[in-house]
């Protein structure tokens, strides 16, 4: 599975199936099946707290994260990378409304300059999310730790810059109300 996956707005229950692999040759039908079937998430349980839904399968379980977070805002993160002077290794994760648990945003190897793939985060109003980055420049082991913290908004963006010796990151943050959730 690639990439955080989630839903941000669940009026009712809601229907998951799985096929999850574990992927060991170059074509698929070498793969070796995790899990494939069903789950129904209802409305029902532990509300503005995450809580661990574990799927099992033929070739083992697989735990995940959920949360059901009433009066809520949407936060889309971008992050583009400019003036890369040499390659370096990069992951971001993200805290969301005080939680311990970390989203794994991105984990990976960048030789130049792009865009990361878009991410959406659901915060609790009146709360924040820190995007928290660990470069680390393949030329010498050297790592640099940054975190960039936004409070929550209903609308508009926030943005925020990294930077070092090789790289410049933007930091990107455009919040929007999700439906069904009482303005502020």
């Amino acid at each position: 599975m690639t990439g955080p996956k989630r839903g941000t707005y669940i009026a009712d229950s809601v229907l998951i199936e799985y096929d999850m692999r574990i992927k060991v040759g170059e074509e698929e039908k070498y793969d070796i099946q995790l899990i494939d079937g069903a789950s129904i998430i209802g409305p029902e349980g532990n509300w503005n707290r995450p809580f661990t839904f574990r799927i099992p399968g033929d070739g083992g379980a697989v735990d995940i994260i959920l949360s059901c977070l009433l009066y809520a805002v949407e936060a889309t993160v971008e992050v583009p990378i400019s003036e890369v002077q040499s390659s370096f290794n990069l992951s971001m994760e993200c805290l969301s409304s005080g939680f311990s648990e970390e989203i794994r945003l991105f984990d990976g190897a960048v030789a130049e300059s792009c865009g990361l793939k878009r991410s959406v985060v659901v915060v609790l109003k009146n709360s924040s999310i820190d995007l928290e980055f660990k470069v680390v420049a393949l030329s010498s082991s050297s790592d640099h730790q940054h975190c960039c913290p936004f409070r929550a908004k209903t609308h508009g963006h926030d943005t925020q810059e990294i930077k070092n010796d090789f790289v410049l990151i933007s930091v990107k943050v455009t919040w929007s109300t999700l439906p069904g959730n009482l303005s502020d």
